[in-house]
């Protein structure tokens, strides 16, 4: 077979020299996000603002102490929300890694798959249908190439690239030595065909040059971005945003009422201003939107770890409500590692598209067979209609086997001297590829390969000739196999035909592959059943092969297989019918897809939808979940999609939906926690006062207390282990909230008996004569081990106390000790007791506290689990 024209491309060595002096080609139209903009934010938070103002406040009453222990909390707050904001950021940079666009070179004669930003102008590039052009180059081979320009021209047709003659491209000295200069250095020719960065080809492929890379292409000079992962907002996060603002004005409602009503019935304003700071502190759930970002960021991280990219947190929330799995069956199901596996030549060597088709050969290939003198045509001319260097694996199936076969004969097949004249790249009209050739001799030839009706097609074959070609397809799909047709033609005159339809082409015979499905296959559908998620197989390929694969996957072929032109003839209520039934469609074209996905969103189901090529991107931008293929995929399918499989294998989707379901539950978990927590806080900070007594908590104290919660949120809840029954369970309802009426009534139960319990110890204390600080000291150890245990029962929630030794939860005990030793100092170290306005208790009366907080949390626990139970049925 002729070879692609000789070119190398740049040594290693050249590219490391060019890239230092050019540096990396990306664009930076935004700063990355760095410590003072971190520090900014936390600066604007309400909880730093309260800790200043209580600071000046204790300023103002002349006790310098606390104002400094305060000025000390908050510095210490701003260190802890900095290290969960930079730990999720280096998530999200790890990400960003991984997602970086790829750009296949020619270095050293070799092609060769790097990150777009390493390429270097002089560096050879190639393009294919749905790659973003990643630098500004200038076109040196295109066949059909057609790119898409609105980026920068705003127009919507495509416009189509022809390359620059060879004779065209001069030698220039190299300003290194064996390094050409790149083409932006020469003088501009005349009408040079460019293609420029972040424009996207759309048909054909070529070859192309770099011009200029980074902020010196046009997008760079406009600053325009391409290729991000940005952390954008998510429909939870827009959630619980509106809830702490809500939050916020109870907050700042109900601390302005207590310190008028205070300092009106006491006459101490500045003590009742410090009672409503501590209050206001209490009650603002500021951990919410932070514990929500943590969990996506690392969720998305810990997905990454299972191959699973993701590109747009929602993808990481609907994960777990995925009812409806919508898979490719090449490459997803199967291994897309095609095997040239049949071989069934036709009698019809006279070119008389009249006489009947009958098989004369009908080859079983082995690897060590040799190669009947029958099949030699129709696999020379399947060979002819293949692209050498194409990433289809049939095209490489065809082109190692022949090139293989028929070196040892001699190579007369081969014709590495034909010269390739033009392309007929398959279209959604016609699913056939044909290239036209010139030989030695000038005369011209063309082969097709494609889906046997479509050849059938191109070869005008009369009813009887097509009954029979269909019947033996038939029966090679009904073995599972991937059957193509195969033909081949010549044309007259200077120029090749314009269409394939008006090539004289003469039909050859079929050709049969085999797709080895993948060994995970049917455990991973097996896992997905038994969680209520229904997998439908989507092919291109004949309907007997997709349902002989499908019943090998163990998916359901009950209901047989729905093909793309029945498809078409159905109208939105019959389709929306039949998908509740259907799991195989075979023939279908990529727009069919999104009808697939509408149908099937109309019955209410939770849509992930893979694809790869160009035509899949509307299917995916509609489905729920677009998942893209992280090898194969169009660039285009990629920006669609919420989630790259990095292997793309279908093992990996279930094992993504698993990892969604597990953060969905951890993320429940934790805010039953946070909203439990807040409940003793607030109470304690309010209800002393109320009742005449002395007040409990100080600003130092919920600031105490909020320094265990913050770390315990995104630490021990976000590596809590899975539930073993998650995928035994049904999809969670679509559109259910983080925080529905379940969970808050189990929150709320747990928080008013830790409330009640510890309350009581503080009245108790004072009644039976211990003492304010006595009293005061009880109540906060109460609360302390109260949080402790409230984290306890909330991150193993389901799972069992053995939960806690997990290696996930290890955090957990790490700050439950940093707590225990913080009170311990504090308690032992008279200068922190006299600021914290604490003592040593009784061990009776510590003993008896603890005893009463555990039992309150036991009894909380169940009263709030008996509720949910209630609310749910209600």
């Amino acid at each position: 077979m002729p070879e692609p024209p000789s070119r190398t491309g740049l040594t290693h060595e050249q590219a490391q020299q060019l890239l230092a002096r050019h540096g990396p080609n990306e664009i930076r139209d935004r700063e990355r996000r760095g410590l003072a903009a971190t520090l900014a934010d936390v600066v604007r938070e309400p909880m730093f603002g309260l800790l200043l103002v209580a600071a000046a406040v204790y300023l103002v009453l002349g006790e310098l102490g606390e104002g400094l222990l305060l000025a000390f909390f908050a510095v210490v707050t701003v260190g802890l929300v900095i290290a969960q904001q930079r730990r999720s950021q280096h998530a999200l940079d790890a990400l960003r890694e991984l997602a970086a666009p790829q750009v296949r070179v020619l270095r050293e004669g070799q092609v060769q798959r790097i990150p777009a930003r390493e390429l270097v102008p002089g560096d050879l590039f190639l393009l294919a249908e749905g790659e973003r052009v990643a630098a500004d180059g200038q076109l040196l081979e295109a066949t059909a190439l057609e790119v898409d320009e609105s980026l920068l021209t705003g127009e919507s047709v495509a416009v189509a690239k022809l390359p620059v003659a060879e004779t065209a491209v001069q030698p220039h000295p190299a300003s290194i030595a064996g390094v050409r200069e790149p083409a932006a250095a020469r003088p501009e020719r005349e009408d040079p065909v460019r293609v420029w960065a972040g424009t996207l080809a759309v048909g054909g492929h070529g070859l192309a040059e770099v011009l200029a890379t980074g902020a010196l292409t046009q997008v760079g000079r406009i600053g325009a971005s391409l290729a991000a992962i940005e952390p954008e907002a998510s429909p939870l996060q827009h959630q619980l945003q509106r809830l702490v603002r809500i939050f916020g004005v109870v907050a700042v409602a109900a601390s302005t009422a207590l310190a008028l009503w205070y300092g009106l019935h006491s006459g101490q304003w500045l003590q009742g201003l410090l009672a409503a700071l501590a209050l206001g502190m209490a009650m603002l759930p500021e951990e919410f939107p932070m514990v929500l970002s943590v969990f996506l960021a690392l969720g998305a991280w810990r997905l990454a770890r299972a191959q699973v990219l993701s590109r747009q947190s929602a993808a990481v929330e609907a994960l777990g409500s995925t009812t409806f799995l919508c898979v490719d069956k090449t490459g997803t199901l199967t291994e897309n590692r095609m095997r040239l596996a049949r071989l069934v030549a036709h009698d019809n060597g006279s070119g008389d598209a009249a006489r009947p088709l009958r098989p004369v050969v009908d080859h079983t290939v082995h690897p060590d067979s040799p190669l009947p003198e029958g099949v030699h045509r129709l696999l020379e001319a399947a060979m002819l209609a293949s692209r050498r260097g194409s990433p289809d694996p049939i095209d490489r199936a065809l082109l190692e086997h022949g090139d293989t076969a028929f070196a040892e004969g001699g190579g007369q097949h081969l014709h590495p001297q034909w010269r390739l004249e033009r392309e007929y790249p398959l279209s959604a009209q016609l699913l056939a590829m044909s290239q036209a050739w010139t030989d030695e001799a000038g005369v011209r030839h063309v082969a097709a390969k494609g889906a046997p009706e479509a050849v059938l097609e191109l070869c005008h074959a009369g009813p009887q000739e097509r009954a029979a070609v269909m019947a033996r397809v038939q029966a090679l799909a009904e073995e599972g196999l991937r059957v193509l047709a195969v033909a081949e033609g010549r044309f007259e005159g200077e120029a090749p035909a314009e269409r394939a339809h008006d090539v004289p082409f003469v039909w050859l015979g079929l050709l049969g592959f085999r797709d080895p499905l993948r060994a995970s296959v049917p455990e991973a559908v097996a896992q997905a059943r038994s969680a209520g998620i229904a997998v439908a197989m989507i092919t291109g390929d004949h309907a007997a092969t997709a349902l002989a694969i499908a019943r090998e996957a163990g998916l359901d072929v009950g209901a047989g297989a729905l093909r793309g032109d029945d498809l078409e003839r159905l109208d939105d209520a019959a389709l929306a019918q039949a998908v509740r039934t259907v799991r195989v469609y075979a023939r279908v074209s990529p727009a069919q897809k999104l009808r697939l996905v509408q149908a099937l969103q109309r019955n209410g189901e939770t849509v992930a939808m893979t694809g790869d090529g160009v035509n899949d991107a509307p299917a995916l931008k509609a489905a729920h979940i677009g998942i893209a293929m992280g090898v194969r995929g169009t660039d285009v399918a990629r920006e669609a999609a919420g989630l790259v499989l990095m292997e793309e294998d279908f093992g990996r989707i279930v094992a993504g939906v698993r990892m969604g379901r597990r953060i969905f539950d951890n993320l429940q978990r934790v805010m039953t926690y946070i909203t439990a927590i807040h409940v003793p806080i607030a109470g304690l900070a309010l209800l002393p006062v109320l009742f005449g007594l002395p007040p409990l908590l100080l600003p130092a104290h919920v600031v105490l207390t909020e320094m265990v919660i913050d770390p315990v949120c995104s630490l021990a809840f976000e590596g809590a282990p899975e539930d073993p029954r998650v995928m035994q369970r049904p999809p969670r309802r679509r559109g259910d909230s983080l925080l529905g009426r379940e969970l808050l009534v189990r929150g709320l139960a747990q928080g008013a008996c830790l409330l009640a319990a510890t309350l009581a110890v503080y009245a108790l204390a004072l009644h039976g004569g211990r003492g304010e600080e006595v009293a005061r000291t009880l109540a906060v150890l109460g609360l302390t081990a109260g949080n402790l245990l409230l984290v306890a029962v909330n991150a193993s929630a389901g799972l069992g106390w053995r939960a806690l030794l997990a290696p996930g939860t290890r955090a957990f005990w790490w700050v439950a000790a940093a707590a225990t030793a913080a009170l311990g100092t504090a308690l032992a170290v008279p200068a922190a007791r006299e600021l914290l306005r604490l003592a040593v208790p009784p061990a009776a009366d510590l003993a008896a506290t603890l005893a009463a907080v555990a039992a309150a949390v036991a009894l909380g626990a169940i009263i709030g689990h008996g509720l949910a139970r209630k609310t749910s049925a209600a």
